[in-house]
């Protein structure tokens, strides 16, 4: 099954929810601790043809307009016919926090533009989807040189996997091959931005390693 489009959710886990919260700029940082406590998740369009996406070693971007960048390490459902997840992959939500910070209406601006997401390395059907999944996250400069790792596990989420695809079919139709990305629970520090030459790798056991550079 191809990748036909994405779909990502926010605020996901605490971690998360945190990292909204300190980098928001106006009174509106409370939507983020509302949307994490609320039934109703967050959910938003992240690349409708997959015309911004990149695989396994392909070079994701920063936005020339904004200063701080950072890698979002998620978990992705690829989903069947009627939006059941059928397997799992590798996603990096790519997404610039200061945009977001300034305003949360700016979402669409901090996470769609060229080269802002990658998938893959392959696509896995888990023997038990309730067993979590360890995420982890390492980033290094252009001389190999780490500049962050960290880890983190799927049971961190609020909401379950299966419970964010039910969410994203409620009476929207998405095609068979669409990936649901669940939101990340790895933030790196407030001093680090992606730049030109950063490798960026996340691993999930039983799926494997994606692994970009920065263009």
């Amino acid at each position: 099954m191809v990748p036909v489009g994405n779909w990502c959710a926010g605020v996901t886990y605490e971690r998360s929810r945190d990292a909204r919260l300190d980098e928001a700029q106006t009174d509106a940082r409370d939507v983020y601790a509302l949307v994490y406590d609320a039934d109703r998740p967050e959910l938003f369009l992240k690349d409708a043809a997959m015309r911004r996406t990149v695989g396994p070693d392909g070079q994701i971007r920063t936005r020339s307009d904004s200063g701080w960048m950072v890698p979002e390490p998620e978990l992705g459902l690829v989903l069947g016919e009627g939006g059941e997840p059928v397997a799992v992959t590798i996603g990096n939500d790519v997404s610039s926090r200061d945009i977001e910070g300034e305003n949360p209406l700016y979402i669409p601006q901090a996470k769609i533009f060229a080269g802002a997401c990658a998938i893959g390395p392959a696509l896995a059907v888990p023997d038990d989807w309730a067993l979590p999944f360890p995420i982890r996250l390492r980033i290094a400069d252009a001389d190999g040189a780490e500049l962050f790792a960290g880890e983190t596990f799927t049971s961190r989420m609020k909401r379950t996997p299966h419970e964010l695809a039910g969410w994203l079919v409620r009476d929207n139709p998405v095609p068979p091959g669409t990936v649901l990305l669940t939101g990340t629970g790895l933030v790196p520090p407030d001093d680090y931005t992606l730049e030109s030459g950063h490798t960026v790798e996340i691993e999930i056991d039983g799926i494997g390693v994606l692994r970009n550079t920065v263009a």
